[in-house]
C-alpha cells in the first residue's frame, strides 16, 4: 500500500509537471511573439464603408431577466452600417425573458434596426441548437456571436471583420474583460485565472500556429467555415470548441486579438461557478474523446501541433491529476517519517517542485501586462487562486471521468446577476441553484482532512508539505463555505444559532 501511494503521488506530480512543460512553452511563445502579435493587430486591413460585408450578431439567450436588456441595448450600438446588420435574438426562454426581449426588439425595429426575436419550439440541441437554427436564418456572410452577460465594444465589428479579408480565417476571438471583477474575492479570482487563459493560452497558441479555441462569445465566425466544418452540434457541452476544431482540421485559420476586450460578467456565487466549471470541464473532456483521434490522422500537422492539441484537449484531466496529488500527499508525510531509505525517491520527486515556478510566471505575467500597478498582488492571488482551484478538484474530477466515459447530461447555462458592487444585492435571483449536494458536505471533509495532515506534519515534526495541505484545506473550505452560504443554508445556520 505504501508504494502505491507513492507511485501515485509520483506519478501525478510528474504527470502535471509534463503539462506544465507545455505552458512553458507558451510562456516563452507569448514573450517572443510579443512585436509580432503587435504588428500584425496594427496592420489589419481598414474596409471603406461601402465595402464592408453584412454580418449577423446572433444572441443566444435562455431565461435572462437580469441582462438581457442590457445586451441588447449594448449591440444596437456597435459602429457598422445598418443596413449591412442584422441581429438575431435566439430565445429560448420559458419565463418573462420572452416579454423583455420582444419590447426591446419592437422598440428598435421602429428605430430602424434589423432586429429578429427568434423563438424555437423546444430547446433540443440547447445553445447549440439555438446556433444552428439561427443560421438556417442569417442573412449575413459572417456572425458575430455575445452571451447573455456581454457589453460589446462598440468598435468590435469595425476592428474583427477586416481579418476577414483572408479566405482562410474562420473565426476571429477576442479577450474577455469582466464588467464586476472587484464584486468580490471570488470574482477576483476567477478574473486572474481568466486573464492567464486570454493572455498567455490563446496568444501563444495564435501565434504559434496551433490549434486554438473559440470561447463561445466575443468572437466572429465566417458562416462558410461553419457549413465546411459541419456545423453547430450539441453531443459536448462545448460546442465552441468542437466546432473551432473541426474548423481548424478542414484547414481553416484562427485569429485571436488580445487587444480587443469584451467585458462579461463573472459567476458571484459557487454553485453558479460549479456549473461553469461542470460544463467546461466535461465538455473539454467530451471534445478529447470525440477530436483526438481526428487530430492524430489530419496530415499536414506537425508533431508539436499535435502535441498542444494533446495537452489543449486533455487540459482538465489535470484535475484528477490534482485531487490524487493532494489525497495521496497526507499519508506520504507518514510513509516519509518510516522509510527514512527511501529518501532518495523523495529527492527525485522534489524536482518537480518545478511546477510552482512555471505555474507563478503563467499566472504572473497577465499581471505585469495588463495591470502592472496591481503586480503586488501576485504574492495574494496565486496562492488563493490556486487553493480555489484545488478546492473543485473533485466536482471537476467528476465532470471529467463523465466526459470520458460518455455520460451524458443537459447543457445548463450559468446564472447571470447584472451586479458589479459588493453593495449591489442579488439574494433575490430566481435563477439561482440553492441545492445543498452530498458533493458540498465531500468538500467539508476533505478540508477537514487536509487539516488532519497539518496536525500530523506537528506530530511527526515534517514541514515540507505543510503550505500545500493550508491551500488544500483552504481551498476545499472555501468551496465548502460559499457552497453552503450561497445555497442559503449558512445564512440558516447563523440564524438559528
Amino acid at each position: 500500500m505504501e508504494i502505491l501511494v507513492l507511485l501515485l503521488y509520483g506519478l501525478a506530480l510528474m504527470l502535471l509537471f509534463i503539462y506544465n512543460c507545455g505552458q512553458l512553452s507558451l510562456i516563452l511563445i507569448y514573450l517572443a511573439s510579443t512585436r509580432k502579435r503587435k504588428q500584425a493587430a496594427l496592420s489589419t486591413a481598414i474596409i471603406l464603408p461601402d465595402a464592408l460585408p453584412r454580418v449577423t450578431v446572433q444572441l443566444p439567450v435562455y431565461n435572462e431577466l437580469y441582462v438581457v436588456e442590457r445586451l441588447i441595448d449594448a449591440v444596437v450600438q456597435l459602429n457598422y452600417p445598418t443596413d449591412k446588420l442584422d441581429i438575431q435574438l435566439l430565445d429560448d426562454s420559458s419565463d418573462e425573458t420572452v416579454e423583455l426581449i420582444a419590447g426591446k426588439v419592437a422598440t428598435y425595429k421602429q428605430l430602424g434596426f434589423d432586429i429578429e426575436h427568434i423563438r424555437r419550439a423546444d430547446r433540443k440541441g440547447f445553445k447549440a441548437g439555438a446556433l444552428a437554427y439561427g443560421m438556417t436564418l442569417a442573412k449575413g456572410e459572417f456572425i458575430a456571436i455575445f452571451d447573455a452577460d456581454f457589453v460589446p465594444d462598440p468598435d468590435f465589428l469595425l476592428k474583427t471583420i477586416p481579418h476577414f479579408t483572408d479566405p482562410k480565417v474562420a473565426i476571429v476571438q477576442t479577450r474577455w474583460g469582466h464588467l464586476n471583477e472587484d464584486f468580490s474575492l471570488m470574482t477576483q479570482l476567477q478574473a486572474f485565472g481568466l486573464n492567464a487563459h486570454f493572455t498567455i493560452e490563446q496568444s501563444g497558441r495564435y501565434a504559434a500556429g496551433f490549434l486554438a479555441n473559440f470561447n463561445g462569445t466575443g468572437g466572429v465566425w465566417r458562416k462558410q467555415a461553419i457549413t465546411d466544418a459541419g456545423g453547430w452540434q450539441s453531443d459536448t457541452l462545448t460546442e465552441d470548441l468542437d466546432l473551432s476544431y473541426r474548423a481548424q482540421l478542414k484547414g481553416w485559420k484562427f485569429v485571436y486579438r488580445e487587444d480587443v476586450c469584451s467585458p462579461a460578467e463573472l459567476p458571484i456565487a459557487m454553485n453558479a461557478l460549479k456549473s461553469q466549471q461542470y460544463r467546461w470541464m466535461k465538455g473539454a473532456a467530451e471534445c478529447a474523446r470525440k477530436l483526438f483521434v481526428n487530430v492524430l490522422r489530419t496530415p499536414g500537422l506537425s508533431l508539436t501541433v499535435k502535441l498542444h492539441a494533446f495537452f489543449h484537449l486533455f487540459s482538465s484531466a489535470t484535475f484528477i491529476l490534482v485531487l490524487i496529488l493532494g489525497v495521496m500527499s497526507v499519508p506520504l508525510i507518514y510513509i516519509r517519517s518510516q522509510h527514512p531509505e527511501w529518501e532518495w525517491v523523495f529527492r527525485v520527486i522534489n524536482l518537480f517542485q518545478a511546477n510552482l515556478l512555471i505555474l507563478i510566471t503563467f499566472y504572473g505575467i497577465p499581471i505585469w501586462f495588463l495591470k502592472p500597478e496591481t503586480k503586488a498582488k501576485l504574492i495574494w492571488y496565486f496562492p488563493m487562486y490556486s487553493s480555489l482551484m484545488m478546492g473543485l478538484s473533485l466536482h471537476n474530477t467528476i465532470a471529467v471521468i463523465e466526459g470520458y466515459i460518455g455520460r451524458k447530461t443537459p447543457f445548463i447555462r450559468t446564472p447571470k446577476f447584472n451586479v458589479k458592487a459588493a453593495t449591489d444585492g442579488w439574494s433575490a435571483n430566481v435563477y439561482v441553484n440553492r441545492q445543498f449536494s452530498w458533493l458540498t458536505l465531500v468538500e467539508g471533509f476533505l478540508s477537514l482532512y487536509f487539516l488532519g495532515g497539518l496536525i500530523l506534519a506537528f506530530y511527526i515534526e515534517d514541514y515540507r508539505m505543510f503550505f500545500l495541505h493550508i491551500m488544500l484545506m483552504v481551498g476545499f473550505g472555501m468551496v465548502f463555505i460559499y457552497s453552503l452560504i450561497h445555497s442559503g443554508r449558512g445564512r440558516s445556520l447563523v440564524q438559528a444559532g
